[in-house]
């Protein structure tokens, strides 16, 4: 694919995580990169290490407003990073931090960032093992932007894989979706709208420990639905194993606020950006266990049954009501909710 077919310049829907970063990723990144550990795509890249096996993963974050109700840029920085390791099913070790400061940022800003860091890191417990400070001109940084790299050690009882996913096998989430979007419109004042509503944002190891502790073999897949929302992480999915994924829509949690504000906005919940939930597929017969074993968690109460993989629609995600209808479900399409994490 060359210029012409992608576009003739980046554009921010390049960067929402829907269709049109998958299309730039498959078309332009991956052929010229192209290695059997990056064609997975995964949040985080799993390497052999000796007997075992080490989990790396690295994420940016430019969000705007640089702090919202239930966080901030530092903490989604760690958290975000945290998460991509734990739903490749590794436990969270180390982190490298990247500050890229504007020259001009208020210093009570910046010292209130590293001390987001600082609690994120102390509360996922893992370690800020090291890093790079940048200073760019005034105008040039929009204030803030952290990199974050991860590294995690792999529970060797987990065996996450597409190829293992066959018709039958469940989906869940960990509690309800499209919180962290919503919040971080609210911040922005771009909608008004009544509401008591945070970003979900937060390590989500715990939950995922407790769930492979006691069914590892059982769960077979993993995401933390961020950019593109659950519907572009089920999509992705489906398009992989060329199997259809059902969703039960009057299942899926859903807050009132986060309702209310797609409603308004003509948004569907399943693309707007979670932070601190994960959606997995998990064996049928264990459906109940590993719902029962989240909900013990602190955190893990609404975990939910939402939806099963079929043989068709084969790459189709649908999402079918109680009444009987259905509708097909895409990918992300354009970028309505740019710069959220």
């Amino acid at each position: 694919m060359n210029s012409e077919q992608l576009g003739q310049q980046i554009e921010l829907a390049h960067g929402s995580g829907g269709k049109s970063t998958y299309r730039l990723i498959r078309s332009a990144i991956l052929p010229a990169l192209k290695n059997p550990i990056l064609e997975s795509l995964s949040d985080a890249a799993v390497v052999d290490y000796g007997a075992g096996r080490i989990a790396l993963t690295t994420d940016s974050f430019v969000v705007h407003p640089l702090m919202f109700s239930g966080g901030s840029i530092g903490k989604l920085a760690i958290n975000g990073t945290v998460n991509d390791l734990a739903v490749s099913g590794a436990q969270p070790r180390a982190i490298l931090l990247s500050l890229i400061v504007e020259a001009g940022l208020p210093m009570d800003v910046f010292l209130r960032e590293i001390q987001a860091i600082a609690e994120a890191s102390r509360i996922a417990t893992v370690p800020v093992i090291g890093g790079d400070t940048k200073v760019v001109e005034h105008g040039k940084g929009d204030g803030l932007y952290i990199t974050t790299t991860g590294l995690g050690i792999v529970d060797p009882k987990v065996n996450l894989s597409p190829q293992r996913i066959k018709p039958g096998d469940q989906v869940i989430v960990s509690g309800p979706i499209g919180d962290h979007g919503i919040a971080i419109l609210l911040a922005r004042g771009e909608i008004e709208l009544e509401a008591n509503l945070g970003s979900d944002s937060r390590p989500l190891w715990p939950l995922i420990k407790a769930m492979i502790s006691v069914h590892p073999a059982a769960v077979k897949w993993m995401r933390d639905p961020t950019r593109g929302g659950v519907a572009t992480a089920l999509n992705e999915l489906s398009r992989e194993i060329k199997m259809g994924v059902v969703l039960f829509e009057e299942m899926i949690p859903l807050r009132e606020e986060v309702r209310g504000a797609c409603e308004i906005l003509g948004l569907d919940p399943l693309h707007i950006a979670c932070e601190g939930q994960f959606v997995a597929i998990v064996e049928k017969d264990l459906l109940l266990e590993i719902l029962k074993e989240l909900r013990k968690v602190p955190g893990g109460e609404e975990a939910t049954h939402i939806g099963e993989i079929r043989e068709q629609p084969a790459g189709v995600v649908l999402a079918v009501s109680s009444y009987g209808g259905s509708r097909r479900v895409d990918m992300l399409i354009g970028d309505p909710l740019p710069r959220i994490c």
